[in-house]
């Protein structure tokens, strides 16, 4: 019997911070318990997040709640118990509460307590005033139906707590109705310092299990990956369930039913796959490397039956052979060399690859087998047909509902809205793929998942019951599973039953199943509604896709019927946002949940720059949000000053308070713009003065430069050199001069902008503009903050020589933390103070907190090394 995967992520990260307490204080607001407990019944987790906390001090306090959550959960509750008072966060359409965030921003307090901080991770935070020697008591719920992925059930626990805790405990409880097969725990929690904290328990009937892990306060110190901090690691839980029926397992309680589907003894269908790689001159470096070792060991997997293409496109489209090939050792050869020998290069023209893609699929059709398409892309259409929607349409007409596309997003450039609905409307998914050292792996893993098709065309039935989710399934893969949720609307009905219909290899094949709807589950009390739930969790994300791809009168069907159901069971859900109303003068706190790859809005923050010549006081308000790590430095600005004086509701960053109770106040001559040098353990970032002519990029060995201006809010003019050719960039157009042709631009026009030579590339669509010079890429995002138009850089591509110069050139530096208030770089010790800023790089403008230091350490020189005469 194949193991199957599920993935169940939980992290219990609490960080604590007093805002104006010195770090050495800062035990005395403990935690004195956090407890993770996990009810896993039948695939449907519930998970319940508690942490007591005491303000030991004899002055009240400002204490943080933070822990992460998985992308796919939904919070379904939280609460504050202060002094013997729970507050409840309650949950409101949006739009209802909008109202609250607004006064919430107006008083420049956190709002918007829900971002993403990763892959599958969202950051719930929120804080609350304790009085002294008192305590609070944070409560969170989610709620999550976990999905089957590569042969394993998978449960993930990251134990993260930033300080040793008296009584720690996480508790799991599985409870498996068809029986658990086996149990392993796992992980850097398991080592030997921990071994003994950690038990498991599995029943005689193999319909439960238990695991637990009960640390010591010395062995929270003392275990590998573990000090002063605590805890700092995963808890791993593998396990499967027994599948004695191949029909499936169904299960019905208080008017609702649920239905598992996942056969395995099924011979596999060969399979027509054509792998679509964009290598556009965005694709270079890692991301192409990783891409040719991800397509080499897939080529490697794919079974002598299967039959194949490959098609690489930038703004031309290039197939290594005409038609699909059997997936012989000699054509793996020379397809394995094809591989090898791809490189970057122009533009990117993903409709010409796509609809390319489809036909040869369609013009070599084979019976008894399952075709699909994958898709890997890193960027827009910049080339061919550039309108997202006439592409979609392009596709969707020309598939037919006869395959699956599936899109993979390669990084945080990629329009990954446009990528998703391509896949929801024919019949498959878009999956990012991070930027990451393991970036390869997520390609082979995706690929793993829908590797062994084992019927095509599911359609399955019910009798007696309405409100279904999802019943009909192009392709069923093995090591997935398939989950439909209904409602039994005949009250008379004693037993439902179920016919499963789909096409295997060569044959049509039939499944049936009936349970009783009067069976009463083993289920804890507390959970005995947990099909209902299932159901309308299941019904909510199923709507939600189902929205992107629908239009008008439908879509709006579609949306209003997934907020009903969001707040009837109180699901935080795009649709919807939990308000938290705060003790102290009502204040409030709104979560929202973000979609992939969005920003969402964290916390409101006011600072203050101050010119004492002119007595002019500038105020800038800003949403702090979190950021990706990223590869390369980058710019950010406004400045987000740590140590500038504090507004109502204003609060200092969560790690690193300031080393005294009474703010300061910096004066500064001039505005200026805080850059960021992105590097580990957390980045740097330091402030430039307005005004100056920067030299932000230059190559000696390519004759290229780039040249910036630099304004009160981010550059006005941005010039780029290369041999004989130049590109200025300006707030109001965009001119490219050869010495023999001029080619001029606008912000904003209606249809893209392009234009291409054998040296450059640009491509101009609304307020983003890429531009390839050689071996560098650019990409410049044009941004509009409260009628201020300026520009922001963004690097994607380095020159290949390493003797790069220029303040976007600084990737090597390095550091290490001394203590709260100084790092040392290079042998020397420098002050350094917890601050944020913006960071531009992206559309939506989040901020990244940042060791802010002098800009001579930051740039190992003075500024005046950096500047030029003229652009």
């Amino acid at each position: 019997m194949e193991r199957t995967t599920l993935v169940l992520t939980i992290l219990g990260h609490l960080l604590l911070c007093v805002t104006s307490a010195p770090v050495k204080q800062q035990r005395d607001v403990d935690i004195y318990s956090f407890h993770i407990n996990s009810t896993v019944t039948s695939r449907y987790a519930i998970t319940v997040i508690t942490s007591r906390v005491a303000n030991r001090l004899n002055e009240s306090k400002e204490i943080h709640f933070q822990v992460k959550i998985p992308k796919n959960a939904f919070i379904s509750k939280f609460r504050m118990t202060i002094e013997g008072k729970t507050y409840d966060g309650v949950v409101k359409q949006k739009e209802a509460a909008q109202q609250q965030y607004s006064q919430a921003v107006s008083r420049g307090e956190s709002a918007g307590i829900v971002s993403s901080v990763g892959r599958t991770l969202e950051d719930f935070k929120t804080s609350v005033t304790v009085a002294a020697f008192s305590k609070v008591t944070f409560e969170l719920t989610y709620e999550e139906l976990l999905k089957r992925r590569l042969g394993k059930y998978q449960l993930q626990i990251n134990a993260q707590p930033m300080q040793v805790v008296a009584d720690f405990k996480i508790d799991v409880y599985i409870n498996e109705h068809p029986g658990i097969s086996f149990l392993e725990i796992k992980g850097g929690l398991k080592t030997q310092e921990l071994s003994s904290a950690v038990t498991s328990t599995l029943a005689s009937s193999t319909k439960e299990a238990w695991v637990n892990f009960y640390p010591t306060r010395e062995q929270q110190t003392k275990c590998e990956g573990c000090g002063e901090n605590g805890l700092n690691g995963d808890l791993i839980i593998e396990y499967d369930v027994k599948r004695p029926k191949q029909n499936g397992e169904l299960q019905a309680s208080n008017g609702y039913f649920v239905h598992y589907f996942a056969p395995t003894d099924i011979q596999k269908i060969p399979k027509n796959v054509v792998f679509i790689i964009d290598h556009s001159g965005s694709m270079h470096g890692r991301k192409m490397a990783q891409t040719r070792t991800a397509m080499l060991k897939i080529l490697g997997d794919l079974a002598q039956e299967d039959y194949f293409g490959l098609i690489v496109f930038d703004s031309k489209v290039d197939v290594w052979k005409a038609e699909l090939l059997q997936a012989t050792e000699k054509n793996l050869e020379q397809a394995k060399a094809f591989v090898k020998d791809i490189n970057d290069r122009g533009a990117t023209d993903i409709n010409a690859a796509v609809l390319k893609g489809v036909d040869m699929i369609t013009r070599y059709p084979r019976e008894g087998s399952a075709s699909l398409l994958i898709l890997l892309t890193d960027g827009d259409p910049t080339a061919g047909e550039t309108n997202t929607g006439r592409i979609q349409e392009n596709v969707k007409q020309a598939i037919g509902g006869k395959f699956p596309l599936y899109c993979l997003g390669f990084g945080f450039d990629v329009n990954f809205d446009f990528l998703e609905k391509m896949a929801l409307e024919n019949d498959g998914v878009a999956r990012r793929i991070y930027e990451d050292s393991d970036a390869d792996l997520q390609l082979q893993g995706f690929y793993e998942e829908v590797a062994t098709p084992l019927l095509t065309d599911v359609q399955i039935n019910y009798n007696g019951a309405s409100n279904l989710t999802q019943t009909s399934f192009r392709q069923y893969y093995n090591g997935s599973e398939i989950v439909v949720a209904g409602q039994i609307t005949d009250n008379s009905l004693e037993t439902l039953q179920t016919e499963v219909i789909a096409i295997s290899i060569d044959s049509k094949v039939t499944y049936q199943d009936s349970v009783s709807t009067k069976d009463v589950i083993d289920v804890l009390p507390q959970h005995e509604n947990f099909i209902q739930r299932l159901w309308a969790y299941l019904t909510v994300k199923q709507l939600l896709e189902k929205e992107v791809t629908l239009k008008g009168d439908e879509k709006e069907a579609a949306k209003k019927k997934a907020l009903d159901l969001s707040l009837k069971y109180e699901f935080v859900t795009p649709l919807t946002s939990m308000v938290v109303t705060k003790p102290q003068e009502n204040e409030t706190q709104v979560a929202h949940k973000p979609k992939e790859g969005e920003e969402p809005r964290t916390h409101h923050r006011r600072v203050l720059a101050l010119q004492p010549s002119s007595g002019f006081v500038k105020s800038h308000q800003y949403m702090v949000q979190s950021v990706r790590p990223l590869g390369f430095p980058f710019l950010l600005g406004p400045p987000g000053h740590a140590d500038a004086p504090r507004l109502h509701g204003h609060k200092s960053p969560a790690r690193h308070p300031p080393k005294a109770s009474r703010p300061t106040i910096k004066l500064l001559l001039q505005p200026a713009v805080r850059f960021l040098i992105s590097i580990l353990p957390k980045p740097i970032c330091y402030d430039a003065p307005a005004g100056h002519k920067l030299l932000l990029l230059k190559d000696p060995s390519s004759d290229f430069s780039m040249n910036g201006h630099l304004s009160d809010e981010g550059f006005q003019v941005i010039v780029l050199h290369y041999k004989t050719e130049k590109l200025r960039v300006s707030h109001d157009n965009i001119v490219y001069n050869n010495g023999k042709n001029r080619v001029k631009f606008v912000w904003g026009q209606l249809d893209p902008g392009n234009h291409e030579s054998h040296n450059v590339s640009i491509f101009l669509r609304s307020t983003k503009l890429n531009v390839t010079m050689g071996s560098v890429n650019v990409v410049f995002l044009l941004h509009n903050k409260s009628g201020d138009v300026f520009l922001w850089p963004v690097i994607h591509q380095q020159p290949k020589n390493a003797d790069i110069q220029g303040i976007l050139g600084k990737t090597d530096l390095q550091y290490e933390e001394v203590s709260d208030s100084k790092i040392k770089i290079k042998d020397l010790e420098i002050e350094a103070t917890w601050s944020s800023a913006i960071d531009y790089r992206f559309p939506t403008a989040p901020s990244v907190e940042c060791w802010l230091v002098p800009v001579q350490s930051a740039l190992q020189g003075e500024l005046s090394d950096f500047t030029v005469s003229q652009l």
